[in-house]
């Protein structure tokens, strides 16, 4: 999709939520918007955006060549250090004619810093959330963005071949973690979507935790939940794996979280909801008797960002289409034992949907 295309995609979300502006801090949605990577830092960088004009940036003067390299740049409104940045945000909001306006701003990332900045500047106008408007933004993946996150789950899938291959008993899960991270570096990811979780033995039992200096031992259940990003875009994949042998009981928890996961990819398909996935994969651990293992949702949207819209939770009514990529992520969790997440990358296409992520998925001794 052409940075053209974008716009008016963005423009026409505006009008339908009533948004006479937008104002944009770096991150997912102006990387969507301009293909740049830009960073938050303690001098405030604000694109605005109102349909029917170009943008403009209000930007540090340092940030000027960079900007300059955009594929459709802004005008640009730079302030130094001396001058401070009050002026230039009362000059590019004069500009845009925000005067008694309605200005959407990202609720999940704007800081309060920006936020206050922007009412200081034009008091007149009316500052809010336009957090839900936003999410349509890039829930539908164009061909581009598609291939990106096949390459991404490409280069996660055959890091996490290697290292499974190099891990070995007495090895700690901080150092398992750094072989897995250093050759998503050489087979050529940008970087890490997020920061990796693995874990071994008891501690396979906490869902969102950095590696710990615990050694694996022999007969442990080993987690690995990480991602490599490629031009931006995240993969996101967890497989649960033994370490030399699995107990009976081991492989009887397992076998119930690879039904989840299967039931529900099975449930995903366009014209279902996002909630309906989530039911599937949940009613598998109901059935089975480990509702109250369950601690967390079955998935959540992929792209620039590695938890974005949509989200695969009860009570999300949204209908899945093509275009749309989430996971699939169902876990059970006995604290202090055993935890087991199976999670795979889905993509709804006009047929049906297709899992982007292919590593094996029955029960690995490692």
């Amino acid at each position: 999709m052409t940075t053209e295309a974008r716009y008016d995609k963005l423009y026409a979300l505006m009008r339908r939520a009533g948004l006479d502006l937008l104002a944009l801090i770096p991150g997912p949605n102006h990387r969507y918007l301009t293909g740049a990577a830009h960073y938050v830092l303690e001098r405030p960088i604000v694109t605005f955006y109102a349909p029917g004009r170009g943008p403009i940036a209000v930007i540090p003067e340092l940030e000027i060549p960079l900007f300059k390299r955009h594929p459709d740049p802004a005008e640009l409104i730079a302030y130094t250090d001396a001058e401070g940045y009050e002026g230039a945000f009362r000059s590019a909001l004069d500009r845009i004619g925000a005067r008694g306006k309605t200005i959407g701003v990202e609720g999940l990332f704007m800081r309060f810093f920006e936020g206050e900045i922007i009412r200081q500047a034009e008091p007149s106008a009316a500052v809010i959330d336009a957090t839900e408007p936003l999410a349509e933004l890039r829930m539908h993946k164009d061909a581009d963005e598609v291939a990106a996150l096949r390459r991404a789950i490409e280069i996660s899938e055959r890091a996490l071949g290697a290292t499974f291959d190099a891990v070995a008993v007495g090895m700690s899960e901080i150092e398992a973690a750094a072989i897995l991270e250093d050759r998503i570096r050489a087979l050529g990811g940008d970087g890490l979507s997020f920061g990796t979780i693995l874990h071994a033995g008891g501690n396979t039992a906490l869902p969102h935790s950095g590696p710990l200096d615990y050694r694996i031992q022999h007969g442990d259940p080993l987690i690995v939940d990480f991602g490599a990003t490629y031009n931006g875009y995240c993969a996101d994949i967890t497989r649960t794996v033994f370490v030399g042998d699995a107990s009976e009981e081991q492989r009887e928890f397992y076998a119930v979280a690879q039904a989840a996961n299967e039931a529900g990819r099975r449930a995903a398909r366009p014209g279902a909801t996002c909630e309906s996935v989530d039911i599937a994969a949940r009613q598998v651990f109901i059935d089975a008797g480990y509702e109250h293992l369950i601690r967390h949702r079955t998935g959540h949207g992929l792209g620039l960002e590695a938890h974005e819209a949509p989200y695969i939770v009860m009570g999300n009514q949204r209908i899945l289409a093509p275009g749309m990529v989430f996971t699939v992520e169902p876990g059970i969790y006995r604290m202090g034992a055993i935890g087991v997440r199976i999670e795979d990358n889905m993509l709804i296409t006009a047929e049906g949907a297709e899992s982007l992520t292919t590593f094996a998925r029955d029960l690995l001794i490692i």
